[in-house]
């Protein structure tokens, strides 16, 4: 193959080069040309004699000289003429046009890896320098799967068939050499050169080639390749500190069976700031509470741990769902104003086969009950934690045995191009035929909606069950309640009923003598401090035995300490120095509720 002239002659080069011809030949008809003539001046007479004879039109750009002997304006010596300083000393630059330059000078020396192949093997007619100095010399006229087995380790023989059928360049980014070595951007051209030798139609003919050009971004790769690592060790660091912050393990209620599962966006995506909690209250009572701090990264997860903490010391108050995010609103705002967060807190009773909950601004809990009808908690639904301003309220929900409850976050129902409420449809069905034990119910809702490894935000869920108990199992859970009527005669009557309930439902002695005390004391202090309706409440579980009075008077008692000659202050601290642990509440309706728990041997 020549490489003297441009015989290998990229698309469009045949065509770029005749419109140059056409317009030297248009510039030469109207006396132009790339440097006008100096006026005053005259050319060299042995300039034109001298000049070699080439099948290229003249060009004054590339050969002859002048002189300019004016000093006027457009003489072409004096300063602000335009003149070149070439043609202020008589001597003009020659300038070497494209055509004179041969492919083999202008390949050998880029920086980059340049190689040419031809034909349907794709044989090998030239390597440049730089190619041979970093894969070696190679044998010309060899198909390129023998003599250029570094294409094939880098999969580009593949991209060479496609671009000599299609005719089209392509370019393949990023190709590492196997072993770890050199990144290359490769670019794959068309080529067409006529062949050598042969009949003169036979050399008309054309073949078709490849320029293959090799450009080395080892360096970029590298770089790249460490930002993604500081970008994995950031997220991994963001989703250690959010696990940690996470509860490790659920509390485990004695009336309710609960799952949780929280899953971090893809690994494109920065870790989010979902939270989920439960917390045990007392009184067989249970606080579930799951949030939502809007934004990604380390900041998100930090504000997340922040509201997870100061829920679990509000919960310790034993307060209303509501005035519980009421609290909550205000601390947001003072960790950080530009965070929204949003968050639903709930209370499980027993006794009353309730879900009271307050929301701030989170998506609706649901409900299946034991008949399969699955239900949205209602409003009062208040804006996010932290806009201040607003006063929460609380609402309730029936959850009786046999049924489930849903909290989750909005990572599990919204996508892209959806209204959210489809999306919450789309888990209500899900979970109308969703059955077993909480753990498998989480599992089925994420695989029913779709969330995997890869999807793009973060997930919490959890679920609550309340069990349908019959059987032997059921023999362990009961409830027995006495109404407090009359003056100091009801405590004699609730001694004898405590002692009655307790001895039917089999407790050891001193189990029985102690929780007899319990009831006494709490009843005892309820008359002399509180106010009427007083009910007198005992309750049994498979873990401990409840004793709890409740009266129409809202000032909670305190432990103290009585001196010795006070006659009274010592009932609740004989209560909390005989049960395991002793606390009290407001009641919703006004009065307050007075608890202590034992727990029972093991079984």
């Amino acid at each position: 193959m020549n490489f003297t002239r441009w015989s290998a002659r990229f698309p469009g080069t045949q065509r770029r080069a005749a419109a140059r011809t056409e317009h030297a030949a248009a510039q030469a008809k109207r006396g132009e040309g790339a440097v006008p003539a100096a006026r005053g001046g005259r050319a060299d007479p042995g300039a034109e004699r001298s000049a070699p004879a080439d099948d290229h039109p003249a060009d004054p750009t590339v050969s002859g000289t002048g002189t300019g002997t004016g000093t006027g304006p457009g003489t072409g010596t004096g300063p602000g003429t335009g003149t070149t300083p070439a043609q202020r000393t008589g001597v003009l630059t020659a300038v070497p046009s494209l055509d004179e330059l041969s492919a083999r000078e202008v390949l050998g020396r880029l920086p980059a890896l340049v190689a040419l192949v031809h034909g349907p093997e794709h044989r090998v007619a030239y390597v440049n320098d730089a190619y041979t100095a970093g894969f070696g010399a190679r044998t010309p006229g060899a198909p390129a799967r023998e003599a250029l087995p570094e294409l094939g380790e880098l999969g580009l023989l593949p991209l060479l068939d496609q671009v000599q059928r299609s005719g089209k360049p392509r370019t393949a980014k990023n190709r590492t050499a196997p072993g770890g070595g050199s990144s290359y951007t490769v670019t794959c051209t068309p080529v067409e050169f006529p062949k050598t030798g042969g009949t003169a139609p036979e050399a008309e003919a054309h073949h078709a080639g490849v320029l293959i050009h090799l450009a080395d971004v080892t360096d970029h790769a590298e770089a790249v390749e460490r930002l993604r690592a500081s970008e994995r060790r950031q997220r991994e660091a963001a989703v250690t500190l959010q696990r940690s912050l996470l509860p490790q393990e659920l509390e485990q209620p004695d009336d309710l069976r609960i799952a949780a599962t929280y899953q971090p966006g893809g690994t494109e995506a920065a870790v989010g700031g979902d939270w989920y909690d439960v917390i045990t209250l007392g009184a067989g009572r249970t606080a579930l509470v799951i949030g939502d701090v809007m934004g990604r990264g380390v900041r998100a997860a930090a504000v997340m741990g922040q509201l997870r903490t100061a829920v679990r010391a509000y919960a310790r108050l034993d307060l209303p769902p509501h005035e519980v995010l009421q609290l909550l609103d205000g601390l947001a705002a003072e960790i950080d104003a530009s965070q929204i967060a949003t968050c639903v807190y709930a209370v499980h009773d027993p006794n009353e086969g309730l879900l009271a909950y307050a929301s701030a601004g989170h998506l609706p809990i649901l409900v299946r009950d034991e008949h399969g009808t699955v239900r949205r908690a209602a409003d009062p639904t208040g804006p996010p934690l932290g806009t201040g301003g607003w006063l929460h309220t609380s609402g309730t929900i029936a959850l009786g045995p046999g049924s489930t409850a849903v909290l989750y976050t909005d990572g599990l129902v919204e996508r892209r191009g959806e209204d959210i409420d489809e999306g919450v449809a789309a888990l209500e069905r899900a979970l109308a035929g969703a059955q077993g034990t909480p753990t498998v119910i989480c599992d089925r809702l994420m695989r029913a909606l779709g969330v995997d490894a890869d999807h793009d935000d973060d997930v919490a869920v959890m679920v609550l069950q309340q069990p349908a108990r019959s059987g032997a199992d059921a023999e362990l859970f009961h409830n027995a309640a006495l109404e407090l009527l009359g003056g100091i005669e009801a405590a004699p009557r609730a001694r004898a009923f405590a002692q009655g309930v307790l001895a039917s439902w089999r407790f050891p002695v001193e189990l029985c003598d102690l929780g007899v005390l319990a009831a006494s004391e709490l009843v005892a202090n309820s008359l002399q401090h509180g106010t009427p309706p007083m009910r007198l409440r005992l309750r049994r579980t498979d873990r401990r035995l409840i004793i709890e009075v409740t009266d129409g008077d809202d000032h909670l008692p305190r432990r103290r300490r009585a001196e010795p000659a006070d006659e009274t202050g010592r009932g609740i601290s004989i209560v909390a120095t005989i049960a395991s642990s002793w606390g009290s509440r407001r009641t919703p309706g006004g009065g307050k509720a007075v608890w202590c728990e034992f727990a029972l041997p093991d079984r």
